[in-house]
């Protein structure tokens, strides 16, 4: 069975190549528990290492169980975990992503967790929200991760910029109108500044939330029909040509070659969407100094926040599942989520559980991460999201640098979003 479930995932491997960001350099390999019981945890973000690693020393102190985490960053940690699941050396325990878990969990690549959470009276997937525990559900309905964090989207402002324009900060009466009139008066004409940046790659953090605003959406409820056709997804996504239009953001040429992050971080933009995951933001100098962050603007009384959250997942075929699944259970009891928010690495999955996450990254009004879970809808996915989801990136260049009109851009992104869930069914 074992070496079945290989073959199975040689054949994953080389499908799911299709749909990755390819990267430079060794992919190397996932490690496996030692003799001694100690698990392997893979994360890929730096930032939120130290408080893991405390979290993970609660658990160590707990049950004698050593755990060493491996740091991967986010391009190659993909590619280590593809060839980890091709030789048979996945880690013990590992981040999962709503783009790639339908994929993994297809291949029975993650351990079935369905049985131990029922039998758990630490792990209750009650107190998490519904879509987030469903997007780490398989085709059968077994549960093969567990929620680890949730993020939600809100507005960063440079307060200094804001300030020497004489407009007032934005606050929850602002609408989509009011952020493009203030975009354009944070614009100066000799290009130092612009009002605002959104990128074809940012869409969770940027144009997905104007979407579901005007009531469009990116894919049916049944994964099976792409929403980029629908009249109000267009329409959204031409109030983002008019932002281009006005000059109220870099031109693409800059933006291809630079993060919104960098911009936002040097001065070179006045406002920018960004997720309660982009950890920079809290420890920037020039973020301390100058900026601050708010709601997003709203629409029609909608002020919609896209919300992902990771997933702490096992190793199906581990040399340790019994001691992964005693990490995973500690994972999801409120003592280790609320010392994770505590210690400033996220806001945690479990209801009640987030305050610390405030308090922790002040002075900046992180309250506006936790209003915006007000209204929030589920980031979109299907099986092969990762496809698709490339394909639309790519195919918006052609509308942010002017050479297709947004319309026409959207519709011939339908077009291949269906032939790829055609595919999937």
């Amino acid at each position: 069975m074992k070496q079945t479930r290989r073959i199975v995932a040689l054949v994953m491997a080389g499908m799911m190549a299709m749909g990755l960001t390819a990267c430079e350099g060794s992919s190397g390999s996932g490690n496996t528990s030692d003799s001694s019981g100690e698990l392997t945890v893979a994360i890929w973000d730096t930032y939120q290492e130290p408080g893991l690693k405390e979290i993970m020393e609660d658990f160590t102190a707990q049950t004698g169980i050593g755990v060493k985490i491996q740091v991967t960053p986010w391009d190659q940690y993909w590619t280590m975990m593809e060839a980890g699941a091709t030789g048979g050396t996945l880690p013990d325990v590992f981040w999962m992503h709503s783009d790639q878990a339908a994929k993994y969990a297809e291949y029975d690549l993650l351990l079935d967790l369905s049985d131990l959470i029922a039998s758990s009276e630490i792990a209750d997937m009650s107190k998490y929200p519904e879509e987030l525990v469903k997007l780490y559900q398989n085709k059968d309905g077994k549960q093969t991760a567990i929620p680890k964090d949730v993020d939600t989207v809100a507005l960063w402002y440079n307060k200094t910029a804001f300030d020497e324009a004489e407009i007032a900060y934005p606050d929850e009466t602002w609408t989509w109108d009011t952020f493009r009139e203030a975009a354009k008066a944070l614009t100066k004409a000799d290009g130092s500044r612009y009002g605002t940046v959104f990128s074809p790659k940012s869409n969770q953090e940027t144009y997905y939330n104007l979407i579901y605003d005007w009531g469009g959406t990116i894919i049916s409820d049944d994964k099976t029909k792409s929403g980029w056709d629908d009249p109000r997804t267009i329409e959204a996504m031409e109030y983002i040509e008019d932002l281009i239009s006005d000059g109220s953001m870099p031109p693409y040429t800059t933006i291809a070659e630079n993060e919104p992050l960098a911009l936002f971080e040097s001065g070179k933009v006045a406002m920018c969407m960004f997720g309660s995951w982009q950890s920079d933001l809290f420890s920037n100098e020039y973020v301390l100094a100058n900026c601050d962050v708010a709601v997003l603007p709203q629409k029609d009384g909608h002020r919609i926040s896209i919300y992902n959250g990771l997933g702490w997942a096992a190793a199906a075929e581990g040399s340790n599942t019994e001691n992964a699944w005693k990490l995973l259970e500690y994972l999801s009891s409120g003592e280790a989520q609320k010392k994770q928010a505590d210690l400033g690495v996220t806001m945690s999955a479990c209801q009640g559980t987030s305050d610390g996450f405030i308090k922790k990254n002040e002075p900046f009004n992180l309250q506006a991460y936790i209003d915006m879970r007000d209204e929030i809808v589920i980031r979109p996915y299907s099986a092969d999201t990762v496809v698709w989801e490339n394909m639309s990136q790519e195919m918006l260049v052609k509308a942010w640098d002017g050479t297709r009109t947004m319309a026409d851009t959207c519709q011939e992104i339908a077009a291949q979003m269906n032939d790829s869930l055609a595919k999937e069914q």
